[in-house]
């Protein structure tokens, strides 16, 4: 078993992360900045999931605070750097494109830097399909991905870059893992199946960029925490995907779905199609099940029904959580 340090712990797939792998006897040293991006009682809410399962520990540290981050190291013997922690979301980076450096390129570095001086010999990245703007479906790895339309994607990409060059010099094994849009319960509210079921449930009208065509390989959050957890085996220097690996589904067949689920119509206002959003994204996951034994297994009806359960559980709050 693994003593694992995962960054981003109180995140949307960092807390499902920690809880398969502590379900799988690893330790878990998970560090969060509980940073105020989004409303903070979220991810209270996911650590509050993890509080007193034995093997797991919490420290509030930022990944930008390197001596902190080497302290930690110091004090413990540290096999796995799990590096979940991100500024995500492409709208934000396009206000504020210099935390995105800070903390997905810097922040990373810092990680890095560490496992280098403590000879941790393992590093999991997180990583995005929005680098595959532009390119031919199904996306698969070994696609150049140099033509960034977005700050957060540009980031993400210095972030692989750097983990390579760490690679190739001093021998760190590396497995970055490009996410394919998650979706579950506890979900980011400035993703959009968070927000399309609270405008939905209350009646609000929804925000649709475009004419909701745009399709996603939509990826239910268990599957993407059960590859994350699969990535600590030694490949050298891979990139992988996870994604559903299926047809992709368009926005305006999600909205129905959540209609029939909660059994409310949506009130929807059309808003211009945003020049750094993607029209389409689905995952050639082949190399996933190659080299990790990876396929998801939970398809997008069941993850939705789940979703709308863990909303409507949780409805007193959430209707106070800002989307």
């Amino acid at each position: 078993m693994n003593n694992v340090l995962l960054t981003g712990v109180a995140g949307f797939i960092g807390h499902k992360t920690a809880q398969f792998l502590l379900e799988k006897g690893h330790h878990v040293i998970g560090i969060d900045n509980l940073n105020d991006y989004y409303d903070v009682r979220l991810k209270q809410h996911r650590l509050e999931q993890l509080t007193g399962i034995a093997g797991f520990e919490f420290h509030e540290i930022d990944i930008e605070d390197k001596d902190r981050l080497k302290s930690l190291c110091q004090t413990n013997s540290i096999d796995v750097i799990m590096n979940l922690a991100a500024r995500a979301g492409v709208p934000y980076s396009l206000e504020n494109p210099k935390v995105y450096v800070s903390t997905n390129l810097q922040g990373s570095l810092n990680l890095l830097e560490v496992a280098k001086d403590y000879s941790i010999g393992k590093y999991v990245l997180a990583s995005t399909s929005s680098l595959y703007a532009g390119e031919e479906m199904p996306f698969c790895e070994d696609l150049a991905v140099n033509s960034p339309i977005s700050p957060y994607a540009a980031s993400k990409k210095g972030a692989e870059l750097m983990a390579y060059t760490y690679h190739h010099i001093y021998g760190i094994d590396v497995t970055v893992l490009r996410y394919f849009t998650v979706f579950g319960p506890a979900g980011r509210p400035d993703m959009s199946i968070f927000r399309f079921i609270k405008w939905i449930d209350e009646g609000t009208p929804l925000k649709l960029y475009g004419d909701g065509s745009q399709s996603r390989d939509f990826t239910y959050l268990d599957d993407i925490a059960e590859g994350t957890v699969k990535a600590i085996k030694k490949v050298g220097y891979e990139v992988i995907n996870l994604g559903g690996g299926r047809n992709p589904l368009s926005l305006n067949d999600v909205i129905g779905s959540i209609e029939e689920k909660l059994g409310k119509k949506a009130l929807i206002d059309h808003e211009a199609f945003q020049k750094t959003d993607m029209k389409e994204t689905w995952a050639d996951i082949s190399k996933a099940k190659r080299l990790l034994d990876w396929t998801p297994q939970i398809d997008f009806e069941e993850g939705l029904d789940r979703t709308v359960d863990w909303y409507r559980e949780n409805r007193s709050w959430l209707q106070e959580v800002a989307v």
